[in-house]
């Protein structure tokens, strides 16, 4: 069963590497300080990808000073369903540490090292690369969406649905930027950690003043700010504010050494929080501070500083509102201000938590392909980072069945140096796609 398919997927599976390398060459970085010119190319060569393998009416989606997204799509047969199949071309900065250049592609031990080969460019060719295996015959109506700014938050998706809603409305919409949860086994991402963020600052004085006069008497901002941040972890490293939901989530067969390996972290270092690791990094909060403004080390003087800032990031747990969230972060810092000090909170971003619902056609259709891809019965597991393009596409086309896969791995160190994709995973991917595609198809 399925040979053909089988068969299909690995003649062409050549192509769709050499697509996937030709992809990543090109340093399609949507952040601010970045080309933007290059990120069109990417836009370019995804279009001439899609339009290679057979979808039609194939053009960039232009909106203001957006970043181009990129769309196609093959009609239905008669009574046959619609599937939206998502990726985005844009990727994260290159940053440091790389053993290579990020932006041009090395394969080794049939891993394929670059910015973007997992994250998510390997999600633009899962798409090509099962359409091109079907050859002319799709049984269902197939359409693509292949974002822009999905790494600076989809900043305009929610213009972009509204836009072209009814050119991408769909029955199943097929979102590939998530992972498996290990090389050889593949998952369902069925649960996801919303986001809230704030500027917190403290002020002591009005200006600065001479450390050795005034110090002693009178506190400096910055240790004001460092006893405030402190305030919200409680001993056990667990997040300290009140009224936060938090739950439950499979242990799977996650250890804490394999959770080390994959962090690097230095092999002092004690893990934080409480319950099951895969609870604490899918479905508790997590706080991190993730940056600091104060005078740097090479510039400070002997002068109590007057004024410090933090930027404070807040992940959520399915089933929390962020707006709540929001606030219940701002009261922790406000009413535990240190000594008096002047404490300002300013909101950031949001984004809500999510959990996706299984048990109909299209997930059927998948866990048969997942089944026969990988001769491996496919898990359900979460995702500790926030996706919100999840919930836009949700509230854009309430009645469709949303799923969210990806052929990234726990060794792809998406975001970070040395990004990788393993290659088998991708051709097992286009094999299970092909084949879920037939089988909604067949009904």
């Amino acid at each position: 069963m399925f040979t053909d398919l089988a068969s299909a997927v690995t003649e062409q599976f050549p192509s769709a590497r050499q697509d996937l390398v030709d992809l990543v060459r090109i340093p399609s970085v949507s952040a601010p300080g970045f080309d933007g010119d290059e990120v069109r190319r990417s836009a370019q060569a995804t279009a001439g990808i899609l339009d290679g393998v057979g979808f039609g009416g194939v053009r960039l989606l232009e909106l203001g000073e957006a970043h181009p997204a990129v769309f196609g799509e093959i009609p239905a047969p008669p009574g046959a369903p619609t599937v939206l199949l998502y990726a985005h071309h844009d990727v994260q900065p290159p940053g440091e540490g790389w053993s290579t250049d990020p932006f041009e592609p090395v394969e080794r031990d049939g891993r394929l090292f670059g910015r973007g080969t997992s994250d998510d460019k390997s999600g633009v060719i899962l798409h090509a690369a099962a359409l091109r295996a079907l050859g002319g015959s799709v049984p269902v109506g197939v359409k693509v969406f292949v974002e822009g700014e999905e790494e600076i938050g989809s900043v305009h998706l929610d213009e972009f649905l509204a836009a072209h809603g009814e050119a991408l409305a769909a029955d199943v919409i097929v979102i590939a930027d998530s992972s498996n949860w290990r090389t050889g086994l593949p998952s369902f991402t069925t649960s996801l950690r919303g986001l809230v963020d704030c500027e917190v600052e403290v002020r002591t004085k009005q200006h600065a003043v001479h450390s050795g006069m005034y110090g002693g008497v009178f506190p400096d901002a910055l240790t004001a700010l460092a006893r405030l941040l402190a305030t919200l972890h409680d001993q056990e490293g667990r997040v300290a504010i009140a009224g936060l939901v938090a739950g439950d989530a499979d242990p799977l067969d996650l250890t804490e050494e394999e959770l080390r390996a994959q962090v690097a972290v230095h092999e002092t270092l004690e893990l934080i929080g409480s319950g099951t690791l895969t609870s604490r990094l899918w479905r508790q909060p997590s706080l991190s501070v993730l940056g600091i403004d104060a005078p740097p080390v090479g510039g400070a003087v002997n002068a109590l500083v007057p004024v410090a800032r933090a930027k404070v990031s807040l992940r959520l747990a399915p089933g929390q509102d962020p707006e709540a969230a929001m606030q219940a972060l701002g009261s922790h810092l406000t009413s535990n201000a240190p000594w008096g000090a002047q404490v300002t909170v300013i909101p950031g971003s949001s984004g809500r938590a999510f959990s996706l619902q299984t048990g109909g056609p299209g997930f059927a259709a998948f866990e048969v392909g997942f089944r026969h891809a990988w001769e491996q019965e496919p898990v359900e597991v979460g995702q500790g980072g926030s996706i919100p393009f999840v919930a836009a596409f949700a509230s854009a086309f309430p009645e469709a069945e949303i799923l969210l896969t990806g052929v990234g791995d726990q060794l792809s160190r998406a975001h970070g140096p040395d990004e990788s994709l393993d290659l088998e995973e991708l051709r097992r991917g286009c094999l299970a796609e092909v084949i879920a595609l037939v089988q909604l198809g067949n009904g």
